[in-house]
């Protein structure tokens, strides 16, 4: 993986946590979620006109993939509203690189160095015990919020290995992202309309403003990360992604006043680990 690469995923990263951070602050997170994807699909609207237009069999993994975005926000708003941001976000993030490498090299065939794979499976042993001890709780895991983690690490395996296939073949990974994020809005605009009708724009037009950051910061963190799975190995972008756990972890105390317990700091130094071994790899 090279240099622009690493530092690209890793800046990724800092903007995911971001707006998950941002989205569990807000009350309904439900409507905070729906109103962030209308402002990546406005977003991305006002960028088609700068980019081509997909062709062929990628507008096949352009729907799919926006499909499974969806399901992955339904399932994280799910989590939010059992746990805290600390025990969540890692355990829905966790297992995901892990499937991600394995359906990568049974699907598409894709090689990893031993340093890699090692980063990789180092990486998720520190984002599992993140989650292990990292609620509020000191270890007590929600039942609800596991479950509901867990699926959404799925969907999160699920389309990482689409958009890595669709963006390769795009004609540019731009191009796949903005056109994508489109048709995303448009899936997330038919299931708002079918859990609260058509009421609920009137009320979340009335925070577009707010909406804007995290849709940019959501829009911006896996814009880079398509770029970058057509560049390196998907399953190594996937894992290297997981950085915003640290990120994550930073905001939750910081700001969230979630409590930095030293098996945090044991499972942050298995992250740092991870990252450094997928560098070298």
């Amino acid at each position: 993986m090279t240099v622009d690469v690493f530092l690209a995923v890793i800046a990724a990263g800092l903007m995911h946590a971001a707006w998950n951070a941002m989205i569990k602050q807000r009350l309904d997170r439900f409507m905070s979620i729906s109103l962030m994807s209308f402002s990546m699909a406005a977003l991305s609207i006002a960028c088609l006109p700068f980019f081509e237009v997909p062709q062929g069999f990628t507008w096949f993994w352009i729907g799919v993939s926006a499909a499974l975005h969806t399901g992955y926000k339904i399932f994280l708003i799910r989590a939010y509203e059992a746990g805290d941001l600390a025990q969540v976000y890692p355990l829905a993030r966790g297992s995901a690189p892990l499937l991600t490498a394995v359906f990568g090299f049974v699907l598409l065939g894709e090689q990893l160095s031993t340093i890699m794979t090692v980063g990789i499976a180092v990486l998720c042993l520190g984002i599992t015990l993140m989650s292990m001890r990292g609620g509020a709780t000191l270890g007590r895991l929600n039942g609800i919020a596991i479950v509901n983690a867990l699926i959404t690490s799925l969907f999160i395996a699920a389309y990482t290995l689409t958009d890595g296939i669709g963006g390769r073949s795009a004609p540019s990974a731009s191009s796949y992202a903005v056109w994508m994020f489109a048709i995303d809005g448009v899936w997330m605009a038919l299931f708002c309309t079918y859990m609260r009708g058509p009421a609920v724009f009137s009320a979340i037009a009335a925070q577009w403003r707010s909406a804007l950051i995290s849709g940019a910061l959501s829009l911006g963190a896996y814009w880079i990360v398509i770029w970058a799975m057509t560049r390196a190995p998907i399953a190594a972008v996937a894992a290297l992604r997981e950085t915003s756990i640290l990120f994550a972890v930073l905001i939750s105390v910081l700001f969230l006043g979630e409590r930095l317990t030293s098996w945090r700091l044991a499972a942050v130094a298995l992250i740092v680990a991870g990252v450094i071994l997928l560098r070298l790899g």
